[in-house]
């Protein structure tokens, strides 16, 4: 299918049970025959960057890891050792996009869904690193997924810290001249708004935004752009609504970007494209994370494979319990006191099961306990309780969790739906007088006469 710097990647199918059709993913394969002891530590870093991402985070626009394999064949020893990503399969790159049709017809819109992969990511916490055409992937519903997280990086407060490779036409002027200490590169999420300033210029446009005819051309122009020697031009052919928002995007300083980050971007972006959402339609999630990745089976290409990278499917860092549930987002769990397996959104689900946002664990396991972490009502956030639903349609509610609460369930629930609410009605959050942190629910299973 595809071949990168650190990677090929190859269509497998996925035999499932008898009578259930086979599905396809992407093999991603990072081998390791024909490397020093060196190359092999700096692969090994690079997948476990990718794995440590994708298992923690799982949210609409970015590429869904399924399992972590190696291959286990001596007879093939340009292979054997190899680590195996099984990734959700794309339709093709957006470079692919452009080779072929530059200045799509579609750009803004494409552009609006980049944009809130860039949010999701660096709500969570973390700097993609090496945002470029390569690296956003089109699905054969014509959505955008953000992919190759091997630059990835986790904020640790104000800085990340990536390994020194970089797409020159995508880096920012600071990181062209950064020193590289012993954890690499220090990176802030500004990068990413920079690239992405590029990324949109080059769609909407079909030309890089600094003038040049080679990378390297183009990286000395960005260096007289950065220290004050040249104004930035950007395309006469720039519609103009993304004219400011670019120039936004592509500031000469970290600080002067830094003010516009992705949740602002997303917004005017997605104004531009005339994407624009309602508080309250077809949500971003802050951070949609399961608290363990569904496992999926790999079929042979020839050659054995063996699981790989203990503890790709734990959840984030040293949090634990409720405390796993980010701030403004409401999160079920399967056990009690927030333990087990965990789903969050920061806004409504009309099915947990098969929209967009869907729960892994929603159809086998009921829930045990809820968190409402609230959204800010200082800022005039209206929408802060949330009624949650037994059917995909929302009708009469299990129950309802106000804005603050963590409750645990007087018994297991099946949620299939929730919404956000103004308030919690009498009828819908009945405390319980022995449990005052419980809640009384009218039943496991849907209203009558459904």
């Amino acid at each position: 299918m595809a071949a990168g710097a650190f990677g090929s990647v190859y269509a497998g199918r996925r035999v499932g049970p008898s009578g259930e059709p086979p599905s396809v993913s992407a093999l991603k394969f990072l081998p390791t025959g024909t490397s020093t002891p060196r190359q092999l530590r700096h692969l090994r870093e690079l997948a476990e960057r990718e794995v440590k991402l994708l298992s923690r985070l799982q949210a609409p626009r970015l590429i869904r890891l399924y399992e972590t394999l190696t291959v286990d064949d001596p007879g093939h020893p340009e292979l054997d050792g190899a680590t195996v990503l099984v990734l959700e399969k794309a339709e093709e790159s957006l470079d692919a996009l452009l080779s072929r049709t530059p200045r799509p017809r579609g750009g803004p819109e494409l552009l609006a869904q980049i944009c809130a992969g860039l949010h999701q990511l660096h709500h969570a916490g973390w700097v993609h690193g090496d945002l470029k055409p390569p690296n956003v992937l089109l699905m054969k519903d014509g959505s955008v997924r953000l992919a190759d997280f091997n630059m990835a990086a986790e904020m640790e407060g104000t800085h990340a810290y990536t390994p020194a490779f970089s797409t020159p036409d995508y880096t920012p002027p600071e990181l062209l001249w950064s020193e590289i200490g012993e954890r690499g590169r220090q990176i802030r999420p500004a990068a990413d708004v920079w690239a992405f300033g590029v990324l949109a210029h080059v769609v909407l446009t079909g030309s890089q935004p600094l003038p040049g005819s080679t990378p390297s051309a183009r990286r000395n122009a960005a260096v007289r752009y950065a220290q004050g020697h040249d104004e930035l031009r950007l395309s006469p052919e720039l519609p103009s609504p993304w004219q400011q928002i670019i120039a936004d995007c592509l500031a000469r300083t970290h600080r002067e970007r830094a003010v516009h980050d992705a949740a602002s971007l997303l917004r005017r972006v997605e104004s531009a494209a005339g994407t624009a959402r309602s508080p309250r339609s077809h949500p971003l999630p802050r951070r949609w994370r399961w608290a363990a990745m569904a496992a999926a089976g790999l079929a042979a290409l020839g050659f054995g494979v063996n699981n790989a990278l203990a503890g790709a499917g734990e959840t984030a860092a040293d949090a634990v319990g409720y405390d796993r549930c980010d701030k403004g987002s409401v999160c079920f769990f399967t056990e009690r006191d927030g333990m087990g397996e965990m789903c969050a959104w920061d806004g409504d689900d009309n099915d947990w099961t098969a929209g967009e946002n869907h729960c892994g664990w929603a159809a086998p396991k009921k829930a045990r306990s809820v968190f409402n972490n609230g959204h800010d009502t200082d800022a005039g956030e209206e929408f802060v309780d949330v009624a949650y639903y037994a059917q995909k349609r929302l009708r009469e509610p299990l129950g309802c969790v106000e804005v603050g609460a963590r409750e645990n369930f007087t018994a297991p629930l099946r949620p299939r739906s929730h919404i956000w609410e103004k308030k919690c009605r009498a009828s819908d959050a009945r405390p319980s007088a022995a449990q005052p942190s419980e809640i009384r629910v009218r039943g496991d299973g849907p209203p009558a006469g459904r």
